[in-house]
């Protein structure tokens, strides 16, 4: 047995021993907690926050432009 099919069989083996064993079923508990938890914390998801973040630049952008018509519309002499 060469030392590649060795590694492959003990690998087997391990997964087998993990899929039998209550690990398997302590980590889907643990991820339902966290789940639970997570949704109580009431928080969003990284999409959500990218499009907000985006959002919020546009205006920003917006903001800014405004604010420039405003000063020059105030000073006429000095800008516009």
């Amino acid at each position: 047995m060469d030392k590649q099919n060795f590694f492959n069989d003990i690998q087997a083996k391990i997964n087998q021993v993990l899929e039998n064993s209550p690990a398997k079923d302590i980590e889907k508990n643990v991820k339902a907690m966290m789940s639970q938890g997570f949704a109580k914390l009431d928080l969003v998801t990284r999409e959500e926050f990218d499009i907000q973040t985006q959002v919020l630049a546009k205006t920003r952008a917006k903001l800014e432009a405004l604010e420039e018509r405003v000063a020059a519309l105030e000073n006429p002499q000095t800008g516009g």
